[in-house]
């Protein structure tokens, strides 16, 4: 089998051989095959250079030890010590010419790959020189390691592993002190994995995930989730991998799925239990207006307006509460959304309060298509645009109007007011539920959800909500909404 020979060799995981031994020289830079008679039948371009180098042909190469390991008895005992454990760890090899005249020594750890063939393994080797001087000792960031809750492997520049914390010895049963010096691409369980996992190293401030199967000091495997960001420094160059029991993180986000959906209910049951006696209340206070309200004082029918509103109000409270609770349950359905129809529609609906407070809504003819569940796009407009009307405030712009822009990656919808403005200690407390402004003169009371049924309705469409103002200068609520 030579190097193209390869491409036609499969795993049993369905992964070509080649293609996965490309994507692992990304990690682990010195990688060559072998087959059971130490004959080496594929070695990394780094490898290649470095044997040339010294002066021994990549195409001769021969594995000294490993030869005598497997056209031994002992190759079923390799074989079921590989297949049990996933590799041997650091083995001094000798590569060799086929004559024996140029010995190069290597340290190497030794991964079996079944092929789709059973008879046929594949057996790979990752090492480095053995004359390269390591250093002795801990690492500097070992204190800080050993604090971190979560298990934490560092690899050095070839993949290898130069720390490993106690959270990672208790994850997956090993010792850090047996793991140091070992190729991360021993530990992890299958091919699909690590193919995916050396093909997309991360670089310059990238954080990456992973799900991988790893392997454990008990020969089992463990399913975790790792999060791989590029170490940079003026003397470091490697990978900081943050490992996290997919199981447990499973359970724990079931958990918290169960603990939110036993929250709707309650809130759907307690708006339920609170519409009963709010009905009573208005029917009754709006009989007591019919029948009485002629024997009423000034007075008695200012108690009833009261009572009246503070219902009305109750009752907007309760709906609004229901909405926010509502937002990113899995009955929404995204589409393309033409919003100056939403618009049009909204500034029908709102038309007498517009005309009430001499307020002029625009917006663009020709907006952008949307990517939003029509219903939340329409929640948008109308809690931004209704908020802007309750607070516009005396002003001589008496003007609300829209802007839709069409980003890379996400559309931006912006509502701007000319009014009299939100002081910056106000700007990120306005979209907490229950938090709003004192209500201009004049002007409705809102219950006080509205912009945080915004700021929901944008983070479940993977984006964000925020304002833009100071006092006297109007304000500008804007509204990212993802394409995807």
């Amino acid at each position: 089998m030579n190097a193209h020979g390869l491409a036609n060799v499969h795993l049993t995981d369905g992964v070509v051989a080649s293609r996965f031994l490309d994507s692992l020289t990304n990690l682990h830079p010195l990688v060559w095959v072998a087959d059971r008679d130490g004959h080496v039948q594929w070695m990394s371009e780094a490898l290649s250079e470095w044997c040339q180098h010294e002066g021994l042909a990549p195409e001769s190469a021969i594995c000294g030890q490993f030869r005598a390991l497997t056209t031994s008895d002992q190759i079923e005992a390799l074989r079921e010590n590989l297949v049990s454990n996933g590799f041997i760890g650091e083995v001094a090899i000798d590569l060799r010419s086929s004559g024996g005249g140029i010995r190069l020594p290597v340290v190497a750890s030794v991964l079996m790959f079944c092929t789709t063939d059973a008879s046929v393994p594949m057996f790979v080797l990752v090492g480095r020189p053995g004359n390269e001087s390591r250093a002795p000792g801990p690492d500097v960031l070992d204190p800080v390691l050993q604090s971190v809750p979560d298990a934490i492997l560092v690899l050095d520049e070839r993949g290898v592993i130069t720390q490993a914390n106690a959270a990672l010895s208790k994850l997956l049963g090993f010792q850090a002190s047996d793991l140091r010096q070992r190729p991360f691409a021993a530990l992890v369980r299958n091919a699909v994995d690590l193919e995916k996992f050396a093909a997309n190293l991360p670089s310059g401030d990238q954080v990456l995930d992973h799900d991988l199967v790893m392997r454990t000091g008990s020969a089992s495997t463990l399913r975790v989730s790792a999060s791989v960001s590029a170490l940079r420094g003026a003397d470091r160059l490697g990978t900081v991998v943050v490992l996290r029991e997919k199981t447990a993180r499973r359970q724990g986000h079931a958990e918290l799925v169960r603990r939110t959906e036993e929250l709707e209910h309650c809130v759907q049951t307690l708006a339920h239990d609170l519409r009963s006696p709010l009905v009573a209340l208005l029917g009754f206070s709006r009989l007591l207006r019919q029948d009485y309200g002629e024997l009423l004082e000034e007075t008695g029918t200012h108690f009833v307006d009261r009572i009246e509103q503070a219902g009305r109000t109750m009752e907007r409270l309760i709906h609004d509460v229901l909405e926010l609770s509502r937002i990113g349950r899995s009955g929404e359905r995204r589409s393309l959304v033409d919003p100056r129809i939403v618009l049009l529609q909204l500034k029908a609906e709102l038309k007498p309060r517009l005309d009430a407070a001499s307020i002029d809504l625009v917006f663009p003819e020709s907006p952008p298509m949307v990517y939003c569940d029509r219903t939340r796009l329409y929640q948008v407009f109308s809690n931004l645009i209704g908020n802007a009307i309750d607070h516009m405030g005396a002003c001589e712009d008496r003007t609300v109007s829209v802007e839709i822009v069409e980003m890379d990656d996400h559309h931006r919808l912006s509502v701007r007011d000319r009014g009299l403005g939100i002081p910056a200690e106000s700007h990120e407390p306005i979209f907490e539920a229950f938090r709003c402004l004192a209500p201009r003169k004049g002007s409705r009371r809102g219950t006080g959800i509205g912009l945080a049924i915004v700021k929901k309705i944008a983070e479940t469409h993977g984006g964000r909500a925020w304002v833009e103002s100071e006092p006297g200068q109007g304000a500008i609520f804007h509204v990212t909404l993802s394409r995807d």
